[in-house]
């Protein structure tokens, strides 16, 4: 058992959550149980996590997409009604980490995504990503079947760069704004989650591959890490609660 502000303050200053400027509060949204036992993680905020993290025992929620955001109301409407009410009922505290947790170089989506995949960071892309190189130049179906392999879905392919890949940029989630930087740094493919509707067009005519596997997918990796960094730390049990979103 640890004390919940215990562990929140190592979060905190683990992922350095003051040097991101967040569209979120970073870190505690609602507050449970102050001792915690058990940890759970998920990608993102819905009723069914927040049910799933009460039946397995868990005090602590740890999530990438939490309950508020900066340019929703802050009016506390049916919908988050019933998620708070499963939260207070099973007294579960829980824990948001958006940015920070994308870009942290050893837990984060975008270091985690590189590592799995092969790309030797070289240094930071854009806000949060990550940009590197290929241990091993392979071919734009090659990269797919990887990416598909570690997402355990389908990509999304525009295969509109150069026949061998070296240089991979990656931005999980709703980076796909961030083609056109891809394309002008130089990179042989931008790997995100979603693709903008100009993506296509933006990949044929700057000739660079353009890989969609998934917002929610493209984001399981930083929270499982974190949760599982936390739970050595602290001597705790932790478990990953997937409720699979098909976006």
């Amino acid at each position: 058992m640890a004390a919940r502000d215990e562990i929140l303050a190592f979060a905190n200053e683990l992922l350095d959550v003051q040097r991101f400027p967040e569209y979120a509060p970073a870190g505690l949204q609602v507050a449970g149980a102050a001792e915690v036992m058990k940890i759970a993680c998920g990608v993102s905020s819905s009723r069914a996590l927040f049910e799933r993290t009460a039946a397995a025992g868990a005090q602590l929620l740890l999530v990438h997409h939490g309950l508020f955001w900066r340019n929703e109301s802050p009016v506390v409407d049916k919908r988050q009604r019933g998620r708070l009410e499963v939260l207070f009922r099973s007294d579960i505290t829980l824990a948001a980490y958006h940015l920070a947790l994308d870009a942290h170089p050893e837990i984060g989506n975008n270091a985690l995504l590189a590592a799995e995949l092969g790309v030797e960071r070289e240094r930071q892309f854009g806000e949060v990503g990550q940009g590197g190189r290929l241990r091993e130049p392979s071919t734009v179906d090659q990269f797919a079947a990887r990416v598909a392999d570690l997402v355990e879905r389908e990509p999304l392919v525009f295969a509109e760069g150069p026949e061998v890949i070296e240089r991979v940029a990656i931005t999980s989630g709703g980076g796909g704004n961030d083609l056109i930087q891809a394309a002008q740094e130089g990179y042989d493919l931008f790997l995100t989650g979603e693709a903008e509707e100009p993506s296509l067009h933006i990949a044929r005519e700057l000739g660079i591959h353009f890989v969609a596997a998934g917002h929610y997918a493209t984001e399981r990796l930083g929270v499982q890490a974190l949760a599982g960094r936390l739970a050595d730390r602290f001597e705790l049990d932790w478990e990953f609660i997937e409720v699979p979103n098909p976006v």
